[in-house]
């Protein structure tokens, strides 16, 4: 039991600390690119980020685990809203560039609402090659925006210092940084998802409970890392690109694998947590939309909406 305790509490700090230096990384090559930070988040971020989901859904899927696959994708997405996000607001509100709310949210947006309406009955072949498809029109509709930045956008006063007043341009050590920081962020989820797994088992909590709870928050602990860290820097850009481009990557491509590669039904999860993912994304869209801020009671209000999913996830 202390051997699980101590692992949770080494894979926070490991991901706490490589979140910092991904956000570095991504930011000074974003900003010497001239992209927009809000594509880079969401495109390279969100790909990143989500990796841990999409490895743990695929290998419950082989493993004949649908609850535990599909359990872990619902409830990573709820995470991603309900605590990455709202806890970087908590540190400092976020400001939400317009273009973010009209291009980038309604993408992420759809393609939550997409796989909540094809969990019903299960995924299968079917259902993944739909979702298969809609990635690909995501991604390049997301690639569309990618245009180079105006002297307007927000890059973070770190940042212009590194490249403009000191003139220095791009390297492989940025790229290298980034890269590290996101093995050390995935080495650190697998250790915290093994031991929160570990002391879930000693417990005796079911499947459906341990995806939707232990296993999503586990999983979505590098973009929590990442939006604190974001957040603490003042780059609100990438905390917003990141949980976008991760929520739509897990919905997509993570309910394309389960469907692909094992497929099952979702009952074990049940119908009420689904609701409560799409009403979450939607309610989160409709708050950054209203004056383009999210502040500090709006995202007290996200975080007692992952409350109210406990009471009705299988036990």
């Amino acid at each position: 039991m202390i051997g699980y305790v101590g692992g949770v509490a080494f894979g926070l700090v490991l991901l706490a600390l490589a979140g910092d230096q991904f956000i570095v990384g991504v930011s000074r090559v974003a900003s010497a690119l001239r992209i927009r930070p809000i594509v880079i988040g969401a495109v390279v971020g969100g790909l990143g980020t989500s990796f841990p989901e999409l490895a743990v859904s695929g290998l419950a899927s082989v493993r004949g685990q649908p609850a535990l696959a599909i359990g872990n994708l619902v409830g990573s997405i709820i995470a991603n809203v309900s605590l990455a996000l709202a806890v970087a607001a908590l540190v400092t509100p976020l400001r939400v560039d317009s273009r973010t709310v009209r291009r980038e949210a309604p993408l992420s947006v759809a393609a939550v609402l997409l796989f909540a309406l094809l969990l019903p009955g299960g995924l299968g072949f079917a259902k993944g090659l739909v979702l298969i498809v809609a990635l690909a029109a995501a991604l390049g509709a997301l690639l569309l925006n990618a245009r180079v930045a105006s002297r307007r956008d927000t890059l973070g006063l770190e940042v212009r210092e590194f490249f403009e007043l000191k003139g220095r341009r791009p390297t492989l050590r940025e790229v290298a940084r980034a890269t590290l920081a996101l093995a050390l962020m995935l080495a650190g989820a697998e250790l915290l998802i093994r031991s929160a797994s570990g002391l879930a088992s000693r417990l005796g909590l079911v499947q459906g409970f341990v995806g939707l709870t232990i296993v999503a928050v586990g999983t979505s602990a590098p973009l929590i890392a990442i939006a604190i860290q974001a957040a603490r820097r003042g780059d609100h850009d990438l905390v917003v690109g990141a949980v976008l481009g991760g929520n739509l990557y897990i919905a997509l491509a993570g309910g394309a694998i389960v469907g692909l590669v094992g497929g099952g039904p979702t009952s074990a999860v049940g119908t009420a947590p689904v609701v409560l993912m799409a009403v979450i994304v939607v309610v989160a869209w409709a708050l950054m939309a209203r004056g383009s801020v999210l502040n500090r009671w709006e995202a007290a209000l996200l975080v007692a909406a992952y409350g109210a999913v406990l009471p009705f996830t299988p036990h």
